[in-house]
């Protein structure tokens, strides 16, 4: 599986939809059980994860309040376990300076080279042979590898648009940044909101134009080595909109998972808690 960012062309839309549009499906419902009553949102333990390797320095532990207990959850570096997401951190201000261009870079490495970028471009190369998606690539073991390459390019050149070049041109900070504040919806709008708005290396708000644009010419880039019948306009801007739905449901999972991760945590502690005292009340009833 990999990040929604590689364009996804109308005549695809219908083959590859349900692989990743599983995945927003399921963060939605994740986001239900955090909006509505019941579930409560607190801080949870650090685990034993190393900081990534893009982070400069080792954080500082800062004091928060006990109403911004959310804002400094652990943030996971796969989300289910699979899917990359080096570049998401804590609004804090031990995580708010600038990357350097080496680290700009270092971040679309990563996203272009994760085992699970590659894993993903198999499956829906797969998706796409099975359901002869870009029919005029035809059939056969030749034609799974030019639609293997194209999803290999389409990663590549999304990758190092989005994190490396266009950050690096227009100094802006290719990272999300949690909210972790507020109202569940709130925050919902704040992560919504990032896929037009991103910081500059100062810090301040500024259009997001790496995801915006870095999508938008990955998909024009594509059409230098898709069949030369399905290379049209509308496909690539079909694709760069449907890209963008896809954008704010994957900001609303790397809002929300450490929240549902530090709900898991809590939950299996008041279980362990719970047995051990079951265990221990026959014998304290002892005489």
């Amino acid at each position: 599986m990999k990040p929604p960012f590689a364009a996804i062309r109308r005549f695809e839309v219908r083959k590859f939809g349900m692989l990743r549009g599983s995945l927003v499906r399921f963060g939605w419902l994740l986001l239900a059980a955090l909006v509505f009553p019941g579930v409560p949102l607190h801080a949870q333990d650090k685990p034993d994860s190393p900081p990534p390797k893009i982070q400069p320095d080792t954080p500082v532990k800062i004091a928060i309040g006990i109403n911004d207990k959310e804002a400094n959850d652990e943030v996971p570096k796969r989300i289910f376990w699979i899917i990359p997401n080096f570049m998401t951190f804590n609004d804090q201000p031990e995580n708010q300076g600038p990357l350097t261009t080496r680290q700009k870079y270092n971040i679309a490495w990563h996203q272009f080279w994760d085992l699970s970028a590659h894993f993903g471009n198999i499956i829906q190369a797969s998706i796409s042979q099975a359901a002869n998606g870009l029919p005029h690539y035809g059939q056969g073991w030749g034609a799974y590898g030019e639609r293997l390459a194209a999803q290999e390019g389409d990663q590549f050149t999304g990758a190092f648009l989005i994190y490396g070049l266009i950050p690096q041109l227009l100094h802006e900070d290719p990272r999300y940044f949690r909210s972790g504040r507020g109202s569940a919806w709130s925050r919902i709008a704040y992560a919504a909101s990032r896929v037009l708005i991103c910081r500059t290396d100062a810090g301040k708000p500024t259009f997001n134009a790496p995801v915006v644009f870095g999508q938008l010419g990955q998909a024009s880039l594509s059409m230098l080595y898709y069949p030369q019948q399905d290379r049209k306009i509308t496909g690539v801007l079909s694709g760069w909109a449907i890209n963008q739905g896809y954008n704010i449901g994957w900001n609303q999972l790397k809002e929300f998972t450490p929240d549902f991760n530090a709900y898991l945590r809590r939950r299996a502690q008041r279980k362990r808690e719970m047995r051990a005292r079951r265990e221990l009340s026959p014998t304290e009833a002892k005489p």
